[in-house]
């Protein structure tokens, strides 16, 4: 199958730190389809040749395992393309199309990976000049829209040009192995299914840490936010996958269906109820990994006094007759105690334990990031042939060493998905707004609260209030258990 994947955007970050090293490893493992041609269009002129050397020059921050050889970049970059494009001028988007046509592939790619407040303008013009028929796909990537009302626009103009099943909304969460695994685990396993309801799970947690700062990104982050940067996408799609009704097949829609009725059945937010169940806070200076880190204020480009936050703790329930009750505990950080990306599933104590000494409840932890697997923790007798005390124990199951021979990182899959129009992993239009609606009474109150982001100390786990928001129902966040 040839085709066409055309990056706007194609000297920014995210090409040349996340995509173009996604697409190598795909050609690296043979899965790139056969007959591919990579564009990047951006303002600046340069020719074939100098776009190469500059995606070269810039393979030396990739870890080195996934670095190419000089002989492979050779073969790689012959898939590279570049052109000039001023993205207000439509004479360029008809420079494009002819581009496109002259080989006629067999699918179109267009990856927006600027800035989200051009893409209306970009949907436009390639509308305007016919780049959106039937063999044409358009990837937008996050964050889409400010708020609820910016989201809609960007739909409304994205569905005047394109059918539904031709935009892909982008989360690059969905395509880690671990969730993808999710599915597996709980439609095609039957061990867990009886489990997986208010009368077997006490609290599930979702945590998404960073260890790092802003960084250099610090006007970027400071108009949007840890909500809008990590709850509104990822740690929503991530809950719509553990919460999910068994779908009626292995299908976009049936499986996008099943999502959107998780978004509709979260509790919502009211100005009382953000008070009670959200903590937003903001990192000062402190210790990371032994180094010392500033505070956000004193990062470069945040402005003086910002009452951005870094950090978001919440408590919500899915309301619902399978989640009843059960809290659903979701947490994300700048600077936080460590790098680290799971979903924590707690299930409740046997009902009468007759075993002296410890009784801790059994849990399943599903990692996504730095290593993709799944921990199973039991309870088993210590020592040998003893049953006096238990002791806890783990199964541990590692994807990248289960799996060696098939990894495949979650860039990686999503292009690859988007070439073969494989919709699963990506996000329709309805579930993003449900997204946003939830979100924004939470934005709201935060408008008419002068108090602010709690402070903490760069290094740990978040202020103090998280922690308490999780210890009022009798729980701890996992690293506290």
């Amino acid at each position: 199958m040839s085709f066409d994947l055309v990056f706007f955007g194609g000297t920014g970050d995210l090409t040349w730190r996340k995509l173009m090293p996604a697409l190598f490893q795909a050609w690296r493992h043979g899965k790139l389809p056969a007959g591919g041609r990579i564009l990047a269009v951006a303002r600046d002129e340069r020719s074939d040749a100098e776009y190469r050397d500059f995606i070269k020059d810039r393979f030396v921050e990739v870890e080195s395992a996934k670095r190419p050889s000089d002989e492979e970049f050779g073969r790689f970059a012959q898939l590279l393309h570049y052109r000039r494009m001023d993205l207000s001028l439509p004479e360029h988007y008809a420079g494009l199309k002819d581009w496109i046509e002259t080989r006629g592939a067999d699918t179109v790619v267009l990856f927006l990976a600027t800035s989200p407040h051009l893409f209306p303008q970009i949907v436009e013009q390639l509308g305007t000049v016919g780049l959106n028929g039937p063999n044409v796909r358009v990837v937008l990537e996050k964050p889409l829209g400010h708020d609820l009302a910016s989201a809609q626009e960007i739909n409304r103009v994205v569905r005047a040009s394109f059918r539904e099943d031709q935009a892909l909304r982008i989360d690059h969460y969905l395509g880690k192995a671990a969730v993808q695994n999710l599915m597996a685990l709980r439609f095609g396993n039957a061990l867990f299914e009886p489990l997986w309801r208010r009368e077997s799970i006490a609290n599930i947690q979702i945590t998404i840490a960073e260890s790092i700062g802003v960084g250099t990104r610090g006007d970027f982050y400071d108009r949007t936010g840890a909500l809008r940067d990590m709850v509104q996408n990822h740690a929503l799609q991530l809950l719509t996958m553990i919460a999910m009704e068994p779908p009626s097949r292995n299908d976009a829609d049936a499986i996008r269906d099943e999502k959107l009725k998780v978004l509709r059945s979260l509790r919502p937010f009211t100005e009382e109820s953000v008070a009670r169940d959200v903590v937003r806070g903001q990192y000062r200076g402190g210790n990371c990994a032994g180094n010392p880190a500033v505070g956000y204020l004193e990062e470069v480009k945040v402005p003086a006094g910002s009452q951005t936050e870094t950090f978001v703790a919440l408590r919500t329930e899915v309301q619902n007759w399978r989640w009843a009750g059960v809290p659903f505990y979701l947490r994300t950080g700048k600077r936080l105690a460590a790098r680290d990306a799971q979903i924590v599933v707690n299930f409740r104590p046997t009902p009468h334990s007759i075993f002296p000494g410890l009784n801790q409840p059994n849990k399943l932890v599903i990692k996504l990031q730095p290593e993709d697997g799944l921990e199973l923790h039991l309870l088993a007798a210590k020592g040998s042939g003893s049953s006096d005390s238990l002791a806890p124990v783990f199964l541990d199951l590692d994807f990248d060493k289960a799996f060696a021979e098939n990894r495949v990182g979650g860039y990686e899959r999503l292009l690859l998905d988007a070439i073969a129009g494989k919709l699963n992993l990506f996000v329709r239009s309805d579930e993003q707004e449900q997204a946003w609606r939830w979100v924004e009474p939470i934005l709201n109150a935060w408008k008419n609260d002068t108090t602010g982001p709690r402070p903490y100390a760069a290094g740990t786990w978040g202020p103090a209030a998280a922690s308490a928001l999780v210890a009022r129902d009798g729980f701890a966040w996992a690293e506290e258990q």
